[in-house]
């Protein structure tokens, strides 16, 4: 009993620690939107965008660096079959980090948006790119499920608690305090959860390294000695898994709302670049101890410890394994220490998903696509109602696998897939439309559904060359997928978009297909003004007055329309100068 009250006391300490600096936050957020020129609502999504380059490196490394990111690295590691070699998403989300502070950061600030949607809302339409929503939102879900999992996993072990009694309370806390500070709560225990996973971590590593149960790591690297080596390895048969998950973990890192949202938070495009860029770096050096940490895991003789025999492998408990190396080969005081500094990380971390999807929800779906005429009062309680569903609905999540890493792959997919040749579509490539968008949309969603998912026990309908049946996978026999139909499905989806958006615009400017037929009205006549793809700035009131508004080349005098006239219309009046939209 001595040692539950030592992590009861050290997670309660964390905990609100935690608290407090999110409640400090939430009374920051309260001064500054009564300063701020944006509307409540806004401030609660994006701050006053006013985000510095030190607080911006945090929360942003933070956004990744969280309970399922170390975690997940450990049991990745650990895993038998699995390894470091396999352990992909250290350097899959820093490289992610570095591609889109490079090229997707600075056209995203300096348009000024407010949740990652908006560009495809804008190019394709409030209803049909807010179908973009339901992938985005599902990621944000699998995320937060992965986080709270995590943590629930570590708590578990600390309190000899359920893990599910584990996993509520955390997310009440994590709701609670998003509830009421919004993105700088966010910001600012983001700081705090950074700087508990340095101390607890590395204060924790040494003594976990040179417990006499454990064996010289660099010898369990690639000899059988307790375990599989852990350092893994790449046979030629899974190449092309492996392949296609570094292809998903990269590409599919960028278009989240969590990382858009940090970007679109700071204080000018340049900052949010950089931003990216020094975060990459700090994904990458965090993780470290966390493959340390799965590398002292594969080489302990967990007889000669307390945790005895079967080891947490034959347990099934490989998702703790980080949790039960702090617990069982650390001194009670620095095991504790650890447990409550990664738990209180944990929980800072699931805030953030929490935040991006309903964000999305109230601005994309509620504002954009449902009540265009939504008072920002109402606005306001449309997001805390989103943030209690949400965090609900990601508590839930940690029921669908017992994986921490198998969550943070699904997390993922239908971004991957659905998400990402939209976006890309919109902000760098001219001539993409709805019905483009549509039909890339539902046949990305097949080619990805159609692969199957063994962590959700959804079998394949759709074989795809090398598919086989693993008899020895957790849970039972499932198809598996030896082809890399992700990255296939991510590319057929864009490809599919551009040969349907050129084909529709040809056929339809040719006359070869009749306008009526333009049920989606991208080609139908207009006034002067001309449609076209170039991303341009929503007019949700968030543009500052000194920000260049002629952005692109375009100019005032497209915004120019004519009065209707006070006189009677007759036949001697000339009809305003028309003009086919050109997608």
């Amino acid at each position: 009993m001595t040692a539950n009250v030592g992590g009861i006391i050290a997670i309660v300490v964390f905990y609100m620690l935690i608290l407090a600096i999110g409640l400090w936050a939430a009374w920051k957020t309260h001064i500054r939107t009564s300063r701020s020129e944006l509307l409540r609502h806004e401030v609660i999504m994006v701050g006053r965008r006013d985000i510095g380059l030190v607080l911006g490196m945090f929360t942003m490394t933070a956004t990744w660096v969280g309970g399922a990111y170390i975690n997940g690295t450990a049991e990745g590691v650990y895993l038998a079959g699995h390894g470091l070699a396999w352990t992909q998403a250290p350097m899959g989300f820093a490289l992610s980090l570095t591609i889109g502070g490079l090229f997707f950061a600075k056209p995203m600030r300096t348009k000024k948006y407010v949740t990652m949607l908006d560009p495809i809302q804008e190019t394709y339409g409030n209803w049909i790119g807010s179908l973009f929503f339901i992938p985005a939102a599902m990621g944000e879900l699998f995320w937060t499920g992965a986080v709270l999992s995590a943590l629930g996993s570590s708590l578990s072990v600390i309190f000899e608690i359920n893990v599910n009694i584990s996993v509520i309370i955390s997310a009440l806390i994590s709701i609670f305090y998003t509830l009421i500070g919004g993105l700088y709560s966010v910001a600012y225990t983001d700081m705090v959860q950074l700087v508990c996973i340095v101390v607890g971590m590395y204060v924790s590593l040494p003594f976990a390294i040179t417990h006499p149960a454990v064996t010289d790591i660099r010898i369990t690297s690639t000899h059988y000695v307790y375990h599989e080596p852990w350092l893994g390895q790449i046979h030629a048969k899974r190449a092309w898994i492996w392949i296609d998950n570094y292809c998903l973990m990269i590409l599919g890192g960028i278009p989240w709302q969590a990382y858009f949202q940090r970007v679109l938070s700071a204080s000018t495009a340049a900052q949010a670049q950089i931003i990216s860029i020094l975060a990459s770096i700090c994904t990458v050096g965090l993780a470290v101890p966390s493959v340390i940490f799965g590398a002292v895991g594969a080489s302990t003789d967990w007889n000669q410890t307390s945790y005895g025999l079967p080891d947490p492998t034959d347990r099934n408990q490989t998702q703790m394994i980080l949790p039960l190396i702090l617990r069982y080969l650390c001194p009670s005081y620095i095991g504790y220490f650890g447990l409550g500094a990664i738990s209180a990380a944990v929980m800072s971390s699931a805030d953030s998903s929490i935040l991006s999807a309903s964000s999305m929800f109230t601005r994309n779906i509620y504002q954009l696509a449902i009540r265009n005429e939504a008072t920002d009062n109402e606005l306001v309680w449309v997001m805390r109602g989103a943030i209690i569903l949400f965090g609900g609905l990601a508590a839930g999540m940690t029921w669908l696998s017992s994986s921490v890493y198998g969550l943070w792959y699904l997390s993922s997919d239908l971004i991957f897939v659905l998400l990402f040749p939209q976006l890309l579509s919109v902000l760098f490539i001219k001539g993409s439309n709805s019905y483009g968008c549509i039909t890339g949309y539902i046949f990305g969603l097949i080619l990805r559904v159609g692969g199957g998912e063994p962590y959700l026990r959804l079998q394949p309908f759709i074989c795809y060359a090398g598919c086989y049946l693993d008899i020895q996978f957790p849970g039972g026999p499932i198809y598996v997928q030896r082809f890399p139909f992700k990255t296939m499905s991510m590319l057929s989806s864009l490809l599919i978009n551009l040969t349907v958006s050129y084909l529709t615009k040809y056929l339809f400017n040719n006359g070869m297909l009749p306008r009526k037929l333009d049920f989606l009205e991208n080609f139908v006549t207009k006034p002067t003004t001309e449609k076209t793809n170039k991303v341009t700035p929503l007019n949700d009131g968030s543009i500052d007055d000194d920000e260049d508004k002629s952005l692109d080349g375009e100019t005032e005098d497209s915004l120019d329309t004519p009065q209707p006239s006070e006189k009677p219309v007759t036949d001697e009046v000339a009809e305003p100068a028309i003009k086919t939209v050109d997608n």
